[in-house]
């Protein structure tokens, strides 16, 4: 009976262990962001300052190119331009700073184009 024991208990261990790295891993590695899409990740001129899910394989980016700033929806299909933020704009995000106490969410952000694609 003891050597049908020691390899169960074998078994339940790497599991165990198994089951405890996968969870580090989702919680500390891909919870932070991960890769050239990951928010805040900064590629020569371009800069990623915020990323929304809304779908399947579907993403809204906040980005920043050079002094321009766009909305930009991700799909499978491709990615198309939203909206492109005025000067004024983005001169208010960056007096209080990209990561500043008063930075508009993305959520504020996206609400105030959508307000104003209704004006149009």
């Amino acid at each position: 009976m003891g050597e049908g024991i020691l390899p169960l208990v074998w078994t339940f261990l790497c599991v165990a262990v198994i089951v405890g790295l996968a969870y580090w891993f989702t919680k500390h590695v891909v919870g932070r962001g991960f890769g050239p899409y990951a928010a805040g990740e900064k590629t020569g001129n371009i800069r990623i300052l915020s990323r929304i899910t809304v779908g399947k394989d579907q993403q809204l980016l906040l980005v920043r190119i050079g002094a321009r700033h766009f909305l930009l929806g991700c799909a499978q299909g491709g990615i198309s331009t939203l909206a492109e933020f005025s000067q004024e704009e983005a001169a208010a995000w960056m007096e209080t700073g990209e990561t500043g106490g008063n930075t508009p969410s993305f959520s504020q952000a996206l609400a105030t184009v959508l307000r104003q694609r209704k004006k149009r």
